[in-house]
């Protein structure tokens, strides 16, 4: 026996499956070589091209723990598509979004955050301090009422007569009257189309006893006057008189005599204004004292204009109230400025 026998039924020679070449196997366990030809020729006979000369992709790990049945296997099931070269070093898909359900590529530099955009500044209310914004809802809300009140009150005022206006109708007119007042004269079916003039005369006692009376003055043309090239006329030169005239003729009837207390009151309204004015024109003179007053009103037609073809009179109609004294008012206003007289001189 020579120096390779193991035993009664160990293979002889150099050349033969148990060479040299090959190592020692522990009993019962196959040989590679031998389990890979009969897999060999078995995929042969199906027909399937043996595949040889495949390089191996550059940079993939050799799958080591595979077993090669499951490789051969594989290649069985699956046709070799020839000509078609192996997609390796193709770039991913550009426009892909990044970190969309992948792992975090290393190295990979993200865009900077955008700057972080001051909150806008607060303005008008909002502006202010808890405090003040009280106080401006507190205001707008009296506001808010006084301005609904007054509509109110006019609206009440120009309707037709109602239940409130003849239960409420003298808190409505303090409220509209004088400021207020509301007529329908311009809107009116027939609008007011004549020019109305008041004149005032009256009746001076003189320094040397006598009396005299002057001419008549009229009041509107003096009010045209002042409110002619005036930007800004004050309420007093341009209703003053002509309120009070209206207020006068609506309180008295035909024949000029008042109607109820307000008729009253319109005569003591006129016989003012007729002191102040005539005072103011220096009508009484030096040492002269106003006793009476006496008003007229000049009516004339407003000239209609020449493509209507009316025809109207351009006559002027009169109308003369009769002589008012006005003797308490003149005591009034005579102690009135004999008391700031004292009062001036008290304090110089």
């Amino acid at each position: 026996m020579d120096a390779y026998d193991k035993g009664s039924d160990a293979r002889q020679g150099q050349d033969g499956p148990g060479g040299p070449d090959r190592p020692d196997r522990p009993d019962g366990e196959a040989d590679p070589a031998e389990t890979a030809a009969p897999e060999a020729s078995a995929a042969a006979e199906a027909g399937v091209p043996e595949a040889t000369a495949v390089p191996e992709a550059a940079g993939v790990p050799e799958a080591a723990d595979v077993p090669e049945a499951v490789v051969a296997a594989e290649v069985a099931g699956a046709p070799e598509r020839a000509g078609v070269p192996e997609r390796a070093g193709v770039p991913e898909a550009a426009g892909a979004p990044e970190g969309a359900g992948g792992p975090e590529v290393p190295g990979a530099v993200r865009p900077a955050p955008g700057p972080v955009q001051a909150p806008a500044p607060r303005t008008g209310v909002a502006a202010l301090s808890p405090r003040y914004q009280v106080g401006a809802v507190v205001a707008l809300a009296v506001v808010a009422v006084a301005v609904c009140a007054h509509i109110g009150l006019v609206f009440l005022h120009v309707a037709p007569s109602n239940t409130l206006t003849k239960q409420h109708g003298d808190v409505v007119d303090e409220w509209v009257f004088p400021e207020f007042e509301q007529n329908w004269k311009l809107f009116a079916p027939n609008p007011l189309q004549q020019n109305v003039s008041v004149q005032v005369r009256a009746e001076v006692s003189t320094a040397d006893g006598e009396i005299r009376t002057t001419g008549w003055y009229d009041l509107s043309a003096e009010d045209g006057r002042a409110i002619d090239g005036n930007p800004l006329p004050s309420h007093t030169q341009q209703n003053e008189l002509r309120r009070a005239w209206d207020f006068f003729v609506a309180s008295h009837d035909s024949d000029d005599r008042p109607v109820g207390l307000r008729g009253t009151l319109s005569e003591t309204y006129l016989r003012r204004i007729a002191l102040l004015r005539l005072d103011r024109d220096g009508a009484a003179g030096p040492g002269g004292v106003v006793e009476r007053v006496q008003y007229r009103s000049r009516t004339t037609n407003v000239e209609p204009p020449p493509w209507s073809g009316e025809k109207v009179s351009d006559r002027p109609t009169f109308r003369e109230l009769p002589w008012w004294s006005v003797s308490a008012e003149t005591r009034g206003a005579k102690s009135g400025q004999a008391g700031q007289a004292a009062t001036e001189g008290g304090a110089a």
